[in-house]
C-alpha cells in the first residue's frame, strides 16, 4: 500500500464546508437571539408586576391623599383646591413618562448583543 498525501478538497468538498460553516453561524445566532429573548422576556415580566403594584399602591395612596386635602382646604380655598391638585398630578404623570420613556431609550429591551454579533457577521461577509 502506498502512502499518498490526503487531496485538496474539490470545489463541492469546499462548498459542503461553506454550507456547513454557515448553518452553525446562523445556528449560533439563533441561540445566542434565543437566549437575549429569554432574557427580555424575564425583564418584561419583572417590570410588568412592579408596574402593576406600583400602580396599585399609588392609586389607593392618590385617593386617600386627595380627600384628604380637599376636605381640609375646601374652607379655605374652595373648588380652587380641585385645580391646584390637578396641576400636581399633572406634573408627576409627566415626570413618570419621562422616566418610562428613559428606560425604554436605554436599551433595556434590546438585544443588543444579537445585533451586534449580526452586525460583524455582516461586515465580515461583506
Amino acid at each position: 500500500m502506498e502512502h499518498s498525501e490526503p487531496r485538496a478538497p474539490g470545489l463541492i468538498g469546499s462548498l459542503t464546508g461553506v454550507v456547513k460553516n454557515s448553518l452553525r453561524l446562523v445556528l449560533s445566532r439563533i441561540e445566542l437571539a434565543a437566549l437575549e429573548l429569554s432574557e427580555v422576556r424575564r425583564h418584561l415580566v419583572e417590570l410588568s408586576v412592579l408596574f402593576a403594584l406600583v400602580v396599585l399602591a399609588a392609586w389607593f395612596a392618590i385617593a386617600f391623599g386627595t380627600a384628604t386635602l380637599i376636605y381640609l382646604a375646601w374652607d379655605a380655598l374652595g373648588w380652587k383646591i380641585l385645580l391646584i391638585l390637578a396641576a400636581v398630578f399633572a406634573v408627576i404623570a409627566v415626570v413618570l413618562v419621562m422616566t418610562i420613556k428613559k428606560m425604554i431609550l436605554q436599551g433595556r429591551l434590546a438585544l443588543s448583543a444579537t445585533m451586534a454579533e449580526l452586525k460583524a457577521d455582516r461586515d465580515m461577509l461583506l
